[in-house]
């Protein structure tokens, strides 16, 4: 029976993502599973028109499929210059067969010749925690940035190597994850997400 108490279900199928929010999540008295991990196939029908509805809709679309708590995400990339594009289609800004790198390419491509200062960026994580359909929690991390002229570093996923990030003066991709969480848009928000989980698991384990 203690085991279920701790339980928690991540809603997502970015192994990227998966990696940075088990790491940040390794401080809790909780065992991560997938909805795959419970026998749980159905997709999430996305339809949000925003981080936090996508987050919130799946959180509870796969909370109402077992009793545990359930942690979902919905995070991406917007280019002030774009209108704040890729945004909510960040992982499939390309097209239908989209990769980081043809992602990255194309907000390159759409860049190519904005100045410096008009290059500002941000990156924007929503999580949601909720239990048999019910919203239980909601955070927001963010990190702002500016798009770089080319690729930089090899580390990280998605739109990490050319987010320049000014203080540590490179991109994402430059810098190894335990650098990057620190101040990152997902780090940020499971920080937050992780002193409530703390809390809860405490006063309301069950």
């Amino acid at each position: 029976m203690r085991a279920k108490k701790n339980i928690l279900v991540l809603a997502t199928t970015n192994p990227g993502k998966a990696r940075e929010i088990c790491a940040l999540l390794k401080s809790l008295p909780v065992k991560v599973v997938t909805p795959a991990d419970l026998g749980i196939r159905t997709p999430y029908p996305e339809r949000g028109t925003s981080f936090g509805e996508n987050a919130l809709g799946k959180s509870l679309f796969y909370s109402r499929k077992s009793e545990f708590l359930t942690l979902a995400e919905d995070s991406g990339l917007a280019v002030k210059h774009l209108g704040g594009a890729p945004g909510i289609f960040s992982a499939r800004f390309s097209g239908p067969r989209a990769t980081d790198e043809k992602n990255i390419q194309k907000v390159l491509r759409m860049m190519e010749r904005v100045p410096r200062h008009k290059r500002r960026a941000q990156f924007i994580c929503c999580l949601v925690l909720s239990r048999n359909g019910r919203l239980v929690k909601k955070v927001t991390g963010r990190v702002r940035g500016t798009i770089a002229f080319d690729k930089e570093g090899r580390h990280g996923f998605g739109y990490d190597p050319i987010f320049y990030y000014h203080p540590f003066r490179k991109t994402f991709g430059e810098v190894g994850p335990a650098e990057k969480n620190r101040v990152s848009h997902r780090g940020r928000a499971l920080r937050k997400m992780t002193r409530f989980l703390k809390a809860y698991l405490k006063n309301r384990p069950a």
